[in-house]
């Protein structure tokens, strides 16, 4: 930070500005711990209609992904490939307060989704103060495409990949005679579905990463080229990971939006560097 020792003081000084900032610091992750735990209650207040509405979405027969896939794939006249047929899970929970945990880990992990926003914008009055003006300004839609990107990955995964994943992992058979019934726990599904959320909401954020780092000089346009093979094996790695499912549709339901941020990423760090040429050159 540009601003955490004061130039030209003596040491008690430099020592308070660090505190400072320090404690500037503790105030932000206060309010931000605040703001999760006021969804978390929100959520936890009405945790039945969450649960059965939300939570349990993409393992209801009812869920509107089903039928758009479907209605998708008439319209692009593949049959019923794209078709997933509805399935009845049935959760177990042997443990005493199993569900009552469990209604504590849906409340804040969407609080901690819903409160993103705010979260990030902490984090930007955080660092704010430590940047120039011309770099303010070139940030100042910050916010809004930090969310936007998480947002859209959080989308992504719980009406697309969500579906797909559970609908393969449930309908799997590794016996013929169908000798095997799944019936995963509360706990299963909730670490399954908390994984593909976050990790696809996270993984979208590849543009504003590729902006950045080519903001600070850390990567070029050409690099991002040159490495495209090694992206390519790295996505894919990633699309693995964020898919609890080992099938080939819902890997590459990751693969394909992730390997077309990573093209978008390719064109935002080609205008930023673009931009930082014409500066230096104006420098000179």
């Amino acid at each position: 930070m540009a601003n955490l020792f004061t130039r030209g003081g003596d040491e008690s000084k430099s020592e308070m500005s660090f505190v400072d900032h320090l404690e500037a610091l503790r105030w932000h992750i206060i309010r931000s711990v605040v703001a999760i735990l006021v969804m978390a209650v929100i959520i936890f207040l009405n945790i039945q209609w969450v649960f059965d509405n939300v939570i349990a979405g993409p393992i209801n027969p009812n869920f509107v992904s089903y039928k758009a896939f479907c209605d998708l794939s008439h319209y692009l006249h593949l049959g019923d490939a794209l078709c997933l047929k509805p399935i009845k899970v049935e959760m177990l929970e042997n443990r005493f307060g199993g569900q009552f945990l469990g209604s504590f880990t849906v409340a804040f992990v969407g609080g901690l989704i819903v409160a993103f926003p705010y979260i990030f914008w902490e984090f930007w009055r955080f660092v704010k103060p430590a940047l120039k003006e011309k770099e303010v300004k070139n940030t100042r839609f910050a916010i809004f495409w930090v969310t936007f990107f998480f947002f859209s990955g959080a989308v992504f995964g719980y009406f697309i990949l969500g579906p797909f994943t559970f609908n393969f992992l449930a309908s799997f058979q590794i016996s013929g005679m169908h000798m095997v019934e799944t019936k995963p726990t509360l706990g299963d599904y909730l670490e399954n579905l908390t994984n593909i959320i976050l990790g696809c909401g996270i993984a979208f954020e590849l543009p504003v990463l590729s902006y950045i780092l080519t903001r600070i000089g850390l990567i070029t346009p050409r690099f991002l080229r040159s490495t495209r093979r090694y992206a390519i094996v790295i996505i894919l790695v990633i699309a693995a990971f964020i898919t609890p499912s080992p099938d080939f549709i819902s890997q590459t339901l990751v693969f394909i939006p992730l390997m077309t941020l990573y093209e978008l990423g390719v064109i935002v760090s080609a205008r930023v560097h673009k931009e930082e040429l014409k500066k230096e050159q104006e420098w000179e």
